[in-house]
Parts: C-alpha cells; structure tokens; sequence
C-alpha cells in the first residue's frame, strides 16, 4: 500500500485537500470542502513514524514542526477538517499498511524537534514558571517586532473596525483598561506580567501614572526599560525581573494583569488572587484580563476524584495538557504549563478572596482580529523571521496563531476583563456612573 492509499482508507475516501507523498503518490481531493485548495506533503516517512508513536494532534504536530510535512495554502481550512474515524485509525488494516510503509526500524519514533519545552520540577512553582516563560517569551525581541508591530503588546487588542491599524487598537485596549482601573497622576500601578511595557508605558505618560511592571523574562525587562528611557517616562516607571509572588512594596492603587493569569495554575489560583488583593490599598482596583475557555451547560465543572486522577495521570505520561482545553501542541510548543480558566471559576475566586467584582466584559471577537494582523506579519517576514529563530520556531507561531484565531472565531475559546475592587469599609470608590465604557 502506498502512502496516498493509506491516506485514502483512513479518510475513508473522503479527502479534502490534495496530498503529495513522498513515495510519488497523490491524492486528489474527492469532497468539495475550503480545504480543496491547500496541499499537504508529506515528505518523509519520519512522518509517519511520528504519527504512529503519537497518533493525533502531538504526532502531527511534530511532524510539522520538523518539517516533516509541509502545508501549502491557508492553514485555516485544516483547523475545520474533521479528525477521522479512531476505529478507522486503529483498524488492523491501517496499522497493518503503517507498520509496512515504515518499516521495523521505523516503530522507534526520532526524537522530537528539539525547541520542544520540557520543564522540570514542581508545578508552577517558581523555577518551573521561570521555564515556562523564558521558552514562550526569551526568543527574540527582534522576532516579536515581526509578529506584534511596534506597540509589542502580546494580548487581545480592541477595534472600531477591521480597518484599524494595529497599534490604534493595541492602544484602545491599554487606555480601556486604564480608564477601568481609573488612574489619576500620581497613582501607584502594579502591572503583572508587564511583557514589553506597553501598558506601564501608556499609564504613565497618558495618566502620568507611577508603574511598577514585573515579568520573569529579562529581555522582556531590558526591552521596556529602554522603551520607557526613549518615551520620556523613565523617572515614572520601573521594569524587573521578578515572581509576583516576591513583590512586597505594596500598597499600590491599582493592579492590572493582561494575559498572565493563563500562566497561573488551578491549584495556584488562590494565591494569586490573594497577592492582588495583599498589594492593594483598601479602594484600590484589580483589572484582569485573560484568555478562558467557554464552559457548556452541561458540563460538570467539578470533576469527580476519579476524573481528576485520570487527568493527572495523563498530564503526567504527556498524553495531554494540564488543563482541559490546553492541547498537547500548546502544551509541548507554545505555553508551557499554561491553563485555562473558565470565567466563572475566576470570577468566584476573586470574590471568595475578598475583591468585589464590578465589571465584567467579553471581547471575544476582537482576538481573533489580533490574531489574524499577527499571522499577516509573520507571513510577510517570513524569510526574516525564519533567519531570526529558525524554520522550526516560526512553524510554531504560524500554527498556533492560526488554530487560535479559528478557535476564538467558532468560540473554542474566549478573553474577558473582569474588574474588582478590594473594598474600604463597603465603599467601591466607583462613580454611579463610571466613565470607562468602552468606546469602540
């Protein structure tokens, strides 16, 4: 059986988009699907051994990092393929034809592409965080230049229209959430998390807010010192290398976290709600913004004890991501370590820590428009970005990027800001009406 046979019976002869193996043989696509006009190479049968050793999503995953197979066209057609038949894959027919095109020798899998991340030690503890960022953030300051334009913001940006630049949105959503926050000069603005210092930046020279902006990547931290030194606001803003957990100089008036509480375990939920709430001033606002995952009706969000071993087992084997929706790419590639809350958990552990929530916003949509202005960068510096951190690298980001903005546009995932305020005496300090509606 040749490769292209073999694609044909596992899809059952439904196949969407063209393949070209490389043993010669092609497949044709058979069904009218968007998919039509991309082709899939396969251009060695490492591939295959890779997807032997770890069939589905991690095997394929790896396959492509490495170069294994190459996508030509659009990648958004494959993320709404359907993954076949789990009978079809095992049938002793498929496995029979996959041992034969591989060979004996081909049953030991190569070794994954080596920018795969593997931390060690405890769970989110300190040394694993700091592992856990510096494969996600300590790549190149130059690549992200390529990828997020000159605002260098990392998060979901907001937008009147598609028309918008990039950096006009990434702005909106800096001064949104400083308007939430409700700075005035002179406050005192913890930002956790504070990659390349755009928000810290904005708050002081727009609000002439006094920022403080932690992250556990020192390029991140060089980056924002020197953004802070060409803006003119480097006597009001200070950038370091450190855990949120050892930042001891509170009070401060507000707190923001754009994109970091992803970073932060279920189990270690608690504490870093409890640090927001310890480095805030009785009045003081708590702004979070993050990336969740939607939760159905019918999904019990309290998993039984015997679910909850059967999960860790699997974290533990790699079968999977720590959490529910984390998949094993994002996982092994992308975010270490990295869970998603559903916003409901969040907005229960805040309260339940003693903040009281008073806003809620769901900005969804607008990710997946970031999303798509990321990936045209990436695309149009290809070359310079494959120079920069190498083809397995930039593989990476193309697929992440894209898989995300579909997932945010079928509502696979979401992103809310939630805003609390750690209450003084049953006072909230807001206005009746406050003043930070969005304005987009």
């Amino acid at each position: 059986m040749d490769v292209a046979t073999l694609v044909t019976t596992v899809l059952d002869d439904r196949v969407p988009l063209r393949v070209e193996a490389y043993d010669g043989s092609v497949v044709e696509p058979t069904v009218p699907s968007s998919a039509n006009a991309v082709t899939l190479r396969i251009r060695s049968r490492d591939a295959l051994r890779r997807v032997l050793a770890r069939p589905g999503e991690l095997g394929l995953a790896r396959a492509y990092v490495a170069g294994d197979i190459e996508v030509e066209g659009d990648l958004d057609p494959l993320f709404y393929l359907r993954a076949p038949d789990p009978r079809r894959l095992a049938s002793p027919a498929v496995v029979r034809a996959l041992v034969e095109l591989v060979g004996r020798d081909g049953l030991v899998p190569p070794p994954p592409p080596p920018i795969e991340a593997r931390p060690r030690g405890l769970m989110h503890s300190r040394a694993r965080d700091r592992q856990a960022v510096t494969h996600h953030y300590d790549v190149s300051n130059d690549f992200y230049e390529m990828v997020l334009g000159p605002s260098m913001t990392y998060s979901c940006a907001l937008w009147r229209s598609p028309g918008d630049t990039l950096e006009q949105a990434q702005t909106r959503k800096v001064d949104l959430v400083a308007r939430k926050l409700g700075l005035t000069a002179g406050d005192r603005l913890l930002d956790v998390g504070c990659g390349w210092g755009t928000m810290a930046i904005h708050a002081a020279a727009a609000y002439g807010a006094r920022c403080v902006g932690v992250t556990l990547s020192e390029p991140q931290a060089h980056y924002a010192t020197e953004r802070a030194r060409r803006a003119g606001v480097d006597h009001l803003v200070e950038f370091r290398v450190q855990d949120y957990r050892d930042v001891d100089d509170g009070p401060y008036d507000a707190l923001s976290s754009i994109g970091m509480s992803e970073h932060v375990g279920r189990r270690a939920l608690g504490r870093y709600t409890q640090a927001a709430f310890d480095l805030l001033r009785p009045g003081g606002r708590f702004l979070n913004h993050a990336i969740g995952r939607p939760v159905s009706f019918e999904e019990d969000p309290r998993p039984s004890r015997l679910d909850e071993v059967s999960r860790q087992v699997q974290v533990a084997l790699g079968l999977r991501g720590p959490s529910r929706t984390a998949s094993a790419f994002i996982d092994r590639y992308v975010f270490p370590d990295g869970e998603l809350h559903e916003v409901g958990t969040l907005v229960s552990m805040f309260q339940a820590h003693g903040f009281e929530v008073r806003h809620l916003e769901s900005i969804r949509e607008h990710y997946g428009l970031t999303l798509r202005r990321w990936v045209a960068n990436l695309e149009q510096r290809w070359d310079d970005a494959v120079a920069e951190v190498g083809p397995q690298r930039a593989r990476v980001w193309r697929l992440y990027m894209a898989g995300s903005a579909v997932g945010f546009e079928r509502h696979h995932l979401e992103v809310h800001q939630v805003l609390c305020v750690r209450p003084d005496r049953g006072r909230s300090g807001l206005a009746l009406r406050p003043q930070f509606e969005p304005d987009f």
